[in-house]
């Protein structure tokens, strides 16, 4: 989904994947997402809190990048804004792809202690998802300017 974020996730050929699993035994809160978020590649945290400017409203950003203070740097990127949750998933919303500069419908959903982001096209069956870990701290460095 993002640059360093995900070198996976987002591309323009979409796969159908269909997911399936177990049901979790307890329900999913919207607060559940919110929180740092290390990328599977181990090279960007995101945060994921309420929007500034809608309380209600889930937004994520970049808080932390392995190429913190060089010109590849995707600090503070807004990656994501979703408006509703519904159910088991934040949703009505989009991420956003700086590989190609490009924003997918998505939904975010926490699945067993990870975060799962979706982007999509079209139908939420059609796309791609990363799989964040939850983190309680940034790394100490490099860091990125606020």
């Amino acid at each position: 989904m993002l640059q360093r974020f995900s070198r996976a996730c987002c591309a323009p050929a979409l796969a159908l994947v269909v997911a399936g699993g177990p049901i979790p035994a307890t329900a999913a809160s919207p607060g559940d997402a919110q929180g740092l978020w290390m990328s599977a590649q181990k090279d960007a945290v995101l945060e994921f809190k309420a929007c500034d400017d809608q309380a209600t409203a889930l937004c994520g950003r970049i808080v932390w990048d392995k190429d913190a203070g060089t010109p590849a740097a995707q600090c503070g990127v807004v990656v994501a804004r979703l408006e509703r949750f519904d159910r088991d998933a934040w949703r009505d919303g989009w991420v956003f792809d700086p590989r190609d500069r490009k924003k997918y419908r998505g939904a975010i959903r926490v699945k067993e202690g990870d975060l799962h982001i979706r982007a999509y096209i079209g139908n939420e069956m059609l796309g791609q998802t990363e799989q964040l870990s939850r983190v309680a701290a940034l790394p100490t460095t490099p860091t990125c300017s606020s």
